[in-house]
């Protein structure tokens, strides 16, 4: 009798397994019954078919059971759990650039205070970002979770390789209705109540996650690298009848038991590089991004960028306590150009598994800093909208893109940590920023846009000179391989077998 037995292999594999090189042969003999090992060939990303989940290992990893059971029920609940943590740190942001110019008229605050404000609020946040990072590698993706929002590495850990970049990008969706549910909020809420008024009620989504986190189980690959496999297996197992999709068989293993969340790690040959380069990514983001928005509030209350440099020189003669509050007019044209985050995302959507992690990332710094440059020019008010509408919609895609890359490019062992140190980078870069856009701008216009420019140009080349390109690779479970090259488990004694790619270096 012949039985086929198919194996599955992913597009560049090579042919020939580890036990075919070790046996020599592409058959097998069981218990009398020839069986002949047909090799199928699968694209990059794509997921082995449900109804031969690991039909012949023994053995499987995180890694190939989260493919197995692919995108369904949980992976939705999961986004939007996500989502309202996403929505409640952007109104967070937002919020900030709208009380700029009540404080500064109310307190009756000089620039230099306004901007302190602002930078006291990422100070926490710096400060906070390591270590949540460090406690979500040492005690869980949860616990970091409920106590600091530490929402992409868990949500990234449970997503399939081929979902992965665009359910990232699509939380962003959520990050918008944030920025724009918080300048309408502001319309409605200014006028009437006041800005405690504002900041009660934009608390909301927040109370709302915490209250509904506890639905939240562990990272499965967490509960692994700590030794809890039983763990891993009931979350892998609760998912898959979730999503109505059978879990592989065999047992559930590791590639390697190793320490979890050093700092020292990030620093280590293979990601030292990475690790520094990204540091300036993510603080060029945060710098810029926060940058920007602060600046939409200065530029709309003056008009454009010359109104602004002479009118300053004017005021700053007179009383240096000057101050505007925010028109209807300012309103609605700081709604516009919030709107610009959408068209971000999409275009970051479209790009990201096509150009790559690294070059999308690039593009994003190049056009912000191109559209910087030309507000040196004296435009009216609306080209200004339009250029701050299209910088505002590519700096948001390269954090986007950001938030992809840096998560896929880390294994498990320090996948929060280095998110976090990255996201405690991006607080510096967002509490310096106050003093550019807010108390440097009171000196000197075009200064303040020449430095938000080069920035982002330096940025863009930094991204070019990333080490690793993560597209089309799977999240990886161990550092201890070769760079580049594919995580291999499994021999012919029970060993396991990663199917993820590790993706390429340039």
């Amino acid at each position: 009798t012949l039985n086929r037995v198919v194996k599955f292999r992913r597009t560049g594999e090579s042919s020939r397994s580890d036990d075919d090189a070790i046996s020599g042969e592409h058959e097998i003999q069981i218990e009398g019954v020839r069986s002949e090992l047909e090799a199928v060939e699968l694209e990059d990303g794509a997921a082995v078919p449900k109804e031969f989940a690991n039909p012949t290992d023994d053995t499987f990893m995180v890694e190939d059971a989260v493919e197995a059971i692919g995108f369904g029920k949980f992976q939705w609940k999961l986004s939007v759990l996500t989502g309202l943590a996403w929505m409640a740190d952007a109104m967070e942001m937002m919020i900030l650039s709208i009380l700029a110019p009540q404080l500064h008229c109310e307190w009756r605050l000089p620039s230099w205070q306004v901007a302190l404000l602002t930078s006291v609020v990422f100070v926490g946040m710096m400060s906070s970002s390591t270590l949540w990072g460090n406690i979500s590698d040492q005690y869980g993706r949860k616990t970091g979770r409920i106590l600091w929002s530490e929402e992409v590495t868990l949500y990234a850990e449970f997503l399939p390789m081929k979902a992965r970049a665009k359910c990232i990008l699509l939380i962003e969706v959520f990050w918008a209705i944030g920025t724009v549910f918080e300048v309408v909020l502001a319309v409605f809420v200014m006028p009437s109540l006041g800005w405690r008024w504002l900041l009660i009620l934009s608390a909301v989504p927040l109370l709302l996650f915490a209250v509904l986190c506890f639905w939240l189980p562990e990272s499965a690959r967490y509960d692994v690298l700590s030794g809890n496999q039983e763990k891993a297996i009931a979350t892998l197992k609760r998912i898959a009848t979730e999503n109505g999709a059978p879990m592989p068989l065999g047992k559930l293993i590791i590639s390697r038991q190793e320490d979890r969340g050093k700092f020292r790690d990030l620093f280590t040959p293979q990601f030292r590089w990475t690790t520094l380069l990204l540091w300036f990514i993510w603080f060029s983001n945060a710098f810029s991004y926060y940058g920007l928005v602060l600046l939409t509030t200065e530029f709309f209350q003056e008009g454009d960028v010359c109104n602004m440099s002479s009118r300053r020189k004017a005021v700053k003669a007179k009383c240096s306590l000057a101050c505007e509050y925010l028109t209807e007019e300012d309103y609605m044209d700081l709604l516009l150009t919030t709107l610009s985050e959408f068209p971000g995302i999409l275009v970051t959507l479209w790009i990201i598994d096509r150009l790559g992690r690294k070059k999308t990332m690039a593009l994003s710094f190049f056009v912000f800093s191109f559209c910087s440059l030309l507000l040196l020019i004296c435009v009216g008010r609306s080209v200004l909208t339009v250029l701050l509408f299209i910088s505002r919609a590519f700096i948001s895609g390269g954090f986007q893109a950001a938030y992809v890359y840096t998560p896929e490019v880390y294994p498990t062992a320090t996948r929060a940590l280095g998110l976090g140190t990255c996201s405690g980078m991006a607080r510096v870069g967002a509490l310096i920023t106050p003093f550019i856009a807010q108390v440097m701008l009171e000196s000197s216009v075009y200064l303040t846009l020449v430095v938000y420019s080069g920035c982002c140009l330096l940025a863009a080349l930094a991204s070019c000179f990333l080490p690793i390109e993560t597209k089309g690779r799977g999240l990886q479970e161990s550092s201890h391989r070769e760079w580049g090259q594919e995580m291999v488990g499994k021999g012919s004694h029970n060993m396991g077998v990663t199917r993820s790619n590790s993706g390429s270096q340039e």
